[in-house]
């Protein structure tokens, strides 16, 4: 009798015990399907989220902006750059920007903040989170105009209303203290405090001139990508670019270390919980499999005893545990799939809990509990129940071939 069969009806012998066994691995899939799918949607939305803040999921910008982000730093020919960059395969979109610290003026107050001037004939709501966000007005249309769109908590800081005038103060390419007036034409509510709270959007035409830019001088190039686990590729391939030779090429992890901080935090403790997981699948399959064993040591003393060789009762009890994984993983699947469908398309609100302004790291975070898993992680998963489902038997699988036959037959 082959060994497969053999194997295959040995573990049948106790159905109560493999069935409990079996669905203790299937349970421990549905609990890995959930916390790696929740980690992949989550982590996907916060950087994309953080992505459109402003910086892109790959930033270019001038040397040493980074550690001091001056407005006498800037990129030249970022035309042509930003040209280069948008034929590149998965590039989403690549937009040209100014940013920089601005103090904001009305008659009656002044409240220092940030800027970011952009060219609305480039920008998109769906890769700009300040446009996407408008709840009154709208956007500026001129780039060359004297118009400004801000958060709506500033504008209640400032105490003025859409069709008012602010005046910005920042300093120059040169050092210099410059303002410029500006009428608002629209109010953006993101969620996020320090947003709403500090932020302005600028027409980038009327920032060049303001701050004695050339029509082709930026401080940033926002690069949106499709997918955000590419953004190391697509840095190197734009740091590639003969263009991009006097620039920094960094991605997310580089240009907002704060939301990077707290991702990696959160694996941390995400991988954590999946050891645990991975322990007590191991240990209920090592169960099982030891106690499988101990129980026919008669019956392995008989096999012995007729010519059976040590090494092939350890494979034996290998090819068991690999059906008990293979049941296992099939009855995981099962019950994963309608979970893991309703998480990918309904998911679990708790806005009642968290309310739909929840921040971490600076970025919103999606109130809905949703799941989404990457082929990557779906054969992660299937692989490290696998592995430890062999790795928990070679233990009782050395444990069968190690006691002589004249001692096994003499255990009743």
């Amino acid at each position: 009798m082959k060994l497969n069969t053999l194997a295959w009806r040995n573990i049948w012998r106790r159905k109560r015990r493999t069935l409990i066994t079996a669905f203790s691995i299937g349970f421990g899939v549905m609990l890995s399907v959930t916390f790696t799918g929740s980690g992949d949607y989550t982590y996907t939305n916060m950087i994309d989220m953080g992505a459109s803040m402003g910086m892109g999921h790959v930033t270019v910008e001038p040397i040493g902006y980074q550690l001091k982000s001056t407005l006498d730093k800037r990129l030249s020919g970022t035309d042509a750059l930003r040209a280069r960059i948008a034929e590149l395969d998965g590039v989403a979109d690549a937009t040209v920007r100014i940013t920089g610290q601005a103090m904001f003026s009305s008659a009656r107050k002044s409240i220092g903040g940030a800027f970011i001037a952009v060219d609305p004939a480039f920008e998109k709501p769906e890769n700009n989170l300040l446009m996407r966000s408008l709840v009154q007005g709208s956007m500026f249309s001129d780039k060359t105009g004297r118009s400004i769109v801000i958060g709506s908590k500033l504008a209640q800081k400032l105490q003025v209303k859409i069709g008012k005038k602010i005046v910005y103060t920042t300093t120059d390419s040169n050092g210099e203290i410059v303002s410029d007036i500006a009428r608002i034409t629209g109010l953006f509510t993101t969620g996020i405090d320090m947003v709403d709270g500090n932020m302005g959007l600028l027409p980038i035409g009327r920032m060049q001139k303001t701050l004695n830019y050339a029509p082709d001088e930026a401080t940033v190039i926002a690069v949106m990508i499709r997918d955000q686990r590419h953004a190391e590729a697509m840095r190197d391939a734009i740091s590639a670019l003969p263009e991009a030779k006097h620039a920094a090429v960094m991605t997310w992890k580089k240009s907002q270390p704060d939301l990077a901080g707290v991702i990696a935090f959160d694996k941390a403790g995400n991988y954590i919980s999946q050891f645990l997981v991975g322990l007590l699948i191991a240990v209920g399959i090592l169960n099982t499999m030891l106690m499988s064993v101990l129980e026919r040591t008669r019956e392995f003393g008989v096999m012995m005893a007729v010519g059976m060789s040590p090494g092939t009762l350890f494979r034996l009890v290998m090819v068991e545990s690999f059906w008990l994984a293979i049941v296992g993983l099939l009855l995981g699947i099962i019950i994963t799939a309608p979970w893991y469908y309703f998480l990918y398309t309904t998911g679990i609100d708790f806005s009642g809990a968290f309310g739909n302004d929840f921040s971490y790291g600076g970025v919103l975070v999606d109130p809905v509990f949703k799941a989404r898993l990457f082929k990557e992680s779906v054969m992660a998963i299937l692989g490290t129940v696998f592995m430890l489902a062999l790795l928990a038997g070679l233990y009782p699988a050395w444990r069968a071939g190690r006691i002589p036959p004249v001692e096994s037959l003499k255990t009743i």
